[in-house]
């Protein structure tokens, strides 16, 4: 059977998206989906999503990550499934949609996608430098006073991926470095099991905990970030002891599109 397919990227994060409101895709396939993100035999990719029909909302996203397995939020994903169903028609200039950790919104603006993520109630505070916290998937977010760019990422984030804590479950980890009044973040995501060019939860995180790691009591905040693929901006609200309207903005791209036998 043929299945046609589109290729959205955000920041160099880059995914499949399949129009499924039809419910034709087989979702319980792992291997499947494993092997249409194969850079090699596949179309490639960091992961697949589908947009399906949701009775309360625009859509409902159901993302899955490289290695088939269906996974927790992925903020990059939101902003490029909000920009796949506006290219679609689905919606027009304001999206509200469903993902695994609950209900999201998304605007259109210059070009850009502004996804509301989840408020966030709690952060554990391992050290001046660590931080782990849940902005739709778990991160560990670990700061530098040097330049990230100079730390074999892979190599050293595989240690604490894999150590006795965070093995079973897994965790994305996030080195992070304040370089030109910006927060440069580089990100190694579980399921993907390497560095990506881009993160959306991840660098959400990490702006967060950067208001630890700088001791910010502002209540009104907005972190500029780069990433390997590119630029985001992370703007929240602090009050009644919560991070509240969250919103992580930046690039959602059409990439190509085509039909794939599966």
């Amino acid at each position: 059977m043929k299945t046609k397919f589109y290729k959205y990227q955000g920041t160099g994060n880059d995914f499949i998206m399949i129009d499924d409101r039809a419910k034709t895709f087989d979702a319980n396939n792992q291997q499947l989906i494993e092997n249409l993100c194969d850079r090699r035999f596949g179309i490639g990719a960091d992961g697949l999503i589908l947009l399906q029909n949701h009775p309360s909302a625009d859509f409902y996203m159901q993302y899955f990550n490289s290695d088939g397995r269906e996974s927790s939020m992925c903020g990059n994903g939101g902003r490029c499934i909000a920009q796949f169903a506006k290219d679609l028609g689905v919606v027009n200039d304001f999206a509200t949609f469903y993902a695994i950790d609950g209900i999201h919104t998304a605007s259109y603006q210059n070009n850009l996608v502004s996804l509301q993520m989840k408020d966030l109630t709690q952060m554990e505070v391992r050290n001046d430098q660590v931080f782990v916290l849940n902005t739709g998937s778990p991160h560990f977010v670990q700061f530098f006073e040097y330049d990230v760019d100079t730390i074999d990422l892979v190599s050293e984030a595989k240690k604490i991926r894999y150590n006795n804590e965070f093995a079973t479950n897994g965790i994305n980890i996030n080195f992070v470095s304040f370089y030109n009044n910006e927060l440069k973040v580089r990100t190694y995501e579980r399921g993907v099991e390497d560095e990506t060019f881009s993160c959306g939860t991840g660098v959400t995180a990490a702006a967060i905990a950067y208001s630890g790691f700088s001791k910010n009591t502002q209540s009104e905040m907005e972190v500029n970030i780069q990433t390997k693929g590119g630029n985001l901006s992370v703007s929240y609200l602090f009050q009644n002891n919560a991070y509240q309207q969250v919103f992580l903005k930046g690039p959602a791209t059409f990439v190509f599109e085509g039909e794939i036998e599966i």
